[in-house]
């Protein structure tokens, strides 16, 4: 789904930027730890927002040899999944300005760019992401490896 930077009249969900590993575990391995994220997303409780460098890196991702055996155990096939991944998450136009704290993963920093422009919680397990907490934190990003529902 495509939105413009222009938004409708009615408040938006808050939003939540989603790594590819994460992305990974729910929409191909449907991991019940993600069960939650699934169904807040699902509520409209939330608003993944991603970019279009974000689907292309899942969608290069999903062609390694590991991860097409997967799908091809789960009867899924690339396709399906990106239709998943834009039914869920809405693709915002343009890229993000670079955040002030560098990622020591170049890989993650498109991830952190999102997150900082859009004072988004960010979901990673990658540790390079997880050592930015705090200084994330203080531009009002929340760093989380696993889904927890905020207050």
């Amino acid at each position: 789904m495509r939105v413009s930077a222009d938004s409708s009249a009615l408040p938006a969900p808050p939003s939540i930027v989603i790594d590819t590993n994460i992305a990974l575990d729910l929409l191909v391995f449907e991991d019940p730890a993600w069960a939650p994220l699934a169904a807040v997303l699902a509520a409209g409780e939330l608003r993944w927002v991603a970019t279009e460098p974000m689907r292309g890196e899942l969608a290069r991702v999903l062609r390694y040899p590991l991860i097409a055996r997967r799908m091809a155990q789960r009867a899924l096939e690339l396709p399906a999944v990106l239709a998943d991944f834009d039914a869920r998450a809405r693709l915002v136009e343009g890229v993000p300005k670079r955040a002030p704290y560098v990622c020591s993963d170049p890989d993650d920093q498109m991830f952190v760019d999102l997150a900082v422009a859009h004072r988004a919680r960010l979901l990673s397990k990658d540790k390079a992401v997880l050592s930015m907490r705090k200084r994330l934190g203080t531009l009002g990003v929340a760093v989380q490896a696993a889904f927890e529902p905020l207050p």
